[in-house]
């Protein structure tokens, strides 16, 4: 009877551990949604101002989409911009869920648009591709 026991503390023991390296998993990673967005070519992002956000289409709420809406602004050097998002602390799953770039002049005209799909926990990486008109 007293190895029976002593099995159990083992597998008692090592199922917490499990536990404990899982939890500690999903309390390190951080709750923002991290990435990079490039032009395509990779030439200079041109002049303008980006807005990114989170975006599905199987979701019509306008008003989560404000909570996860970033801008920033252009100069028409760079090459690579880093952006982080607040993810939304209610995030059901989605096969459709993505992160989308948009670029802009300053008097509304679509430059560029890219778009890349959006794993939680993962970078995201978005090319600007030109708008045709």
């Amino acid at each position: 009877m007293k190895r029976s026991a002593n099995r159990r503390r083992v597998l008692l023991a090592a199922g917490a551990a499990a536990v404990a390296a899982v939890t500690d998993k999903a309390a390190a990673q951080s709750p923002d949604i991290r990435g990079e967005v490039t032009f395509a070519g990779g030439g200079a992002i041109p002049k303008g101002q980006i807005e990114i956000y989170l975006d599905d289409p199987a979701i019509q709420d306008s008003a989560r989409r404000g909570a996860t809406e970033a801008r920033f602004k252009s100069d028409g050097a760079s090459r690579m911009l880093a952006f982080s998002l607040a993810q939304p602390e209610s995030l059901p799953a989605s096969p459709t869920r993505q992160i989308v770039a948009l670029l802009e002049r300053e008097d509304g005209w679509l430059l560029a648009r890219g778009s890349a799909k959006f794993d939680a926990g993962s970078a995201v990486y978005i090319t600007l591709n030109r708008a045709m008109y």
